[in-house]
């Protein structure tokens, strides 16, 4: 097992001071932008997507594929290892890191001529993304309290939402802009407008990571009393042994160096690999379950190694039925925001011929609004909600899925595009209460050395189970049935099973929480 931080980290010296109270928010501040670029760089495709369809010769399907699938399954496994990092090295400096390879990856997305080059900067994009959350989540957790961190997680969050809101009219007015100035044929280097757009709202992030690399790095554990050191001697090694853990065919050298563990993951390996096969036979869509598959086996891999190597990691995020319910839930979760996100927009285009300019001002900026009020809302209702009842954070999720299903129904029968302008930001408003609530829950279950794995799981639930099968499914029922709103109905299918899952991980994560050191110590966690 690798080294704990109870024997290693506890002689490294270290301050207890508890941070002033201005500077978390200032702190938080900076992160909130980080996260508007995050999720700005990531969105801007959705409104992008009709002329890239256009210009790039590509289906609903492969749009989809663009959207989820080649950005979530290397945001989810490069998530899991670079949590990891952010658990023993410098959370600021592997933001500022990520910053500047997704703006740069962004940027050249703009460069793109084809599918493959778009698929691969997507993929390029979600390695850079999948630094930023995780550290984040850890640096919030230690500038915040208990009692405010479901809040300060949630106006973090609320980042993402904005950035989305100006995703979608920055980029409409950047193409009808570029396309108005720049007749066919006559653009600078023979730029669309959809590349052009790329490029513009890639560089400023690389700013922005300057920026991010001032901030200080608080000592870990200090406002839950656990003070740690901030880094970990070895991180970087630390680091490549779980990317070796999680990438083929590294992952089957890895398993080889614990006992009977190859063949386990041989086993795996065969099962995923037939389940490939089968998916891509039956669907045509060989990118699209590869991608899956590789995504699938390298988490099966992964799981592996953490529980020969971190024991008490594993035992908390895995070997706790309400946490793993939990991240079933948001997986659930996942599959519908994800879902709505990417194709609201497409949808509005179509069913109601609005250009691009318009649909992204008239659905951007609203949508983000609420959806950030939503989020924040959330994070509020959850810390107040908790200390009632210890479900109350997981309850917040559970209702905000339940009136999406009564609210997308509304939107997809309507037949004035008015209905869809007021009820998508209603929608979204509730939707989106979970993600400041799930990732405090998730946090609360497992000791502060543990946070950035724990945020990178929770991303990893969200991303593989939801991201990488949510916009495709919709994209593949779209193209079979012609319709783009019988694709839209698809994420309702996952909206009882989602609160169910929610509801009975609800009852056992107060346990979860106050056994959390005890479960630690008992699967071997080092006394600090």
């Amino acid at each position: 097992m690798d080294t704990q931080p109870g024997s290693e980290l506890s002689r490294v010296p270290c301050s207890t001071r508890v941070p002033s109270s201005a500077y978390p928010w200032y702190v938080l501040g900076v992160l909130f932008l980080v996260y508007v670029f995050n999720f700005l760089d990531r969105q801007i495709i959705s409104i992008l997507a009709e002329d890239i369809r256009a210009s790039l010769h590509v289906g609903d399907t492969q749009l989809g594929f663009l959207f989820g699938t080649a950005f979530a399954i290397f945001y989810s496994l490069f998530g899991i290892a670079l949590g990891r990092l952010a658990d023993q090295w410098y959370r600021g400096r592997l933001i500022a890191v990520g910053l500047s390879l997704w703006s740069l990856l962004t940027a050249l997305s703009g460069l793109a001529s084809s599918f493959g080059q778009l698929a691969l900067a997507r993929v390029g994009i979600g390695v850079g993304e999948a630094s930023a959350t995780p550290a984040a989540y850890s640096l919030l957790a230690d500038h915040f309290p208990a009692r405010r961190r479901a809040l300060a997680i949630a106006i973090y969050s609320a980042g993402l939402y904005v950035g989305g809101g100006l995703s979608l009219p920055l980029g409409g007015w950047i193409v009808h802009g570029w396309s108005r100035a720049y007749p066919a044929g006559t653009a600078p280097f023979g730029l669309a407008g959809w590349q052009a757009a790329y490029l513009a709202v890639g560089v400023p992030g690389l700013l922005l990571a300057l920026w991010v690399l001032t901030l200080r790095e608080p000592t870990r554990g200090i406002a839950d009393g656990l003070a740690v050191p901030a880094y970990t001697p070895g991180a970087w090694r630390s680091f490549g042994r779980e990317l070796a853990s999680i990438l083929p065919p590294f992952t089957l050298y890895s398993a080889a160096r614990v006992p009977g563990a190859l063949r386990i993951n041989l086993c795996l390996l065969a099962v995923i690999g037939s389940a490939t096969l089968l998916l891509t036979a039956l669907t045509g869509d060989k990118a699209q379950w590869i991608g899956f598959g590789v995504g699938l086996y390298a988490v099966a891999s992964w799981m592996q190694m953490l529980r020969a190597r971190d024991r008490p990691t594993f035992a908390l995020l895995f070997g706790t039925r309400a946490v793993g319910l939990a991240l079933l839930g948001f997986g659930g979760i996942g599959f519908i925001v994800y879902s709505f996100t990417f194709w609201v927009a497409p949808y509005v285009m179509r069913t109601f011929a609005v250009a691009p300019h318009v649909a992204g001002l008239a659905l951007g900026v609203p949508t983000g609004f609420a959806a950030a009020v939503g989020c924040v809302l959330g994070g509020y209702l959850s810390d107040l909600w908790k200390r009632r009842d210890p479900r109350g954070r997981l309850l917040v999720c559970a209702l905000g899925v339940i009136l999406t299903a009564p609210l997308s129904v509304v939107m997809l029968t309507a037949k004035q595009i008015a209905v869809v302008y007021v009820v998508y930001p209603l929608l979204s408003l509730c939707i989106y209460m979970y993600l400041g609530s799930g990732a405090a829950a998730i946090q609360d279950c497992v000791l502060p050395r543990m946070r950035g794995v724990a945020g990178a799981t929770y991303l990893l639930a969200l991303s593989l189970l939801g991201m990488a099968l949510g916009p495709y499914l919709t994209g593949k029922i779209a193209s079979l049935s012609g319709s783009l709103r019988t694709g839209l109905l698809v994420p309702l299918v996952m909206v009882a099973p989602t609160a169910l899952l929610l509801w009975l991980s609800a009852g056992g994560v107060a346990v979860a929480e106050a056994s959390r050191a005890e479960r630690a110590r008992a699967a071997g966690e080092a006394p600090a």
